[in-house]
């Protein structure tokens, strides 16, 4: 894919997939301080978001597929599952603008490992690091939304603006994908 922009004809129809219902499980989110949580990066750093100035974008998803394996069974009925490359793919494609906006930091957060996640960034060619919650400490002090998934806790789509480590924009839920870069961009303008 390179630089160029995310081929439209790979994003799903979304109106064929189930939407996802605000079900309150972010409303708390706003105004919270982000606990002091080391997360594994897919280019092998450690990150605490608590710690980083200046403003970031963290996009949480439930989980990329790989072209190697198969996708959950019923992955598609599930309301918000489907989207994460396009969602992805639409955060790379508006990297430079969203940096132009302020975005000084910019991560995708999921319950992956970052070894899995490593083949996500690579193929997808994200300037931007993949970050780990496999063992659920952030999404645990933070009470995200989640779901199970076939024995395995996947975050919930939604996005978190946060100001020196404090929440002050969360969109959720977050449908389509392909359209959440935007989305925040359209924000961004406004503050």
């Amino acid at each position: 894919m390179g630089n160029q922009p995310f081929n439209s004809s790979s994003v799903p129809d979304w109106s064929d997939l189930p939407q996802p219902q605000d079900d309150g499980g972010a409303a708390h989110l706003e105004g919270m301080t982000l606990p002091s949580v080391a997360l594994t990066a897919t280019d092998g750093t450690q990150v605490d978001l608590s710690s980083l100035k200046g403003r970031s974008v963290v996009y949480a998803y439930p989980m990329t597929g790989r072209p190697d394996r198969d996708l959950p069974e019923g992955w598609d009925m599930i309301p918000g599952a489907r989207g994460c490359t396009p969602q992805s793919c639409a955060f790379r494609d508006h990297f430079a603008e969203l940096r132009e906006l302020g975005v000084a930091q910019l991560f995708g957060l999921s319950t992956q490992s970052a070894a899995y996640q490593s083949e996500a960034a690579e193929r997808l060619h994200l300037p931007f690091a993949l970050l780990s919650d496999a063992d659920l400490a952030l999404a645990t002090a933070l009470k995200l939304p989640v779901m199970e998934v076939e024995g395995d806790t996947l975050l919930r789509r939604l996005t978190m603006v946060v100001d020196d480590g404090v929440i002050v924009k969360v969109f959720y839920p977050v449908f389509p994908p392909s359209e959440n870069a935007t989305i925040v961009i359209d924000w961004l303008r406004q503050t």
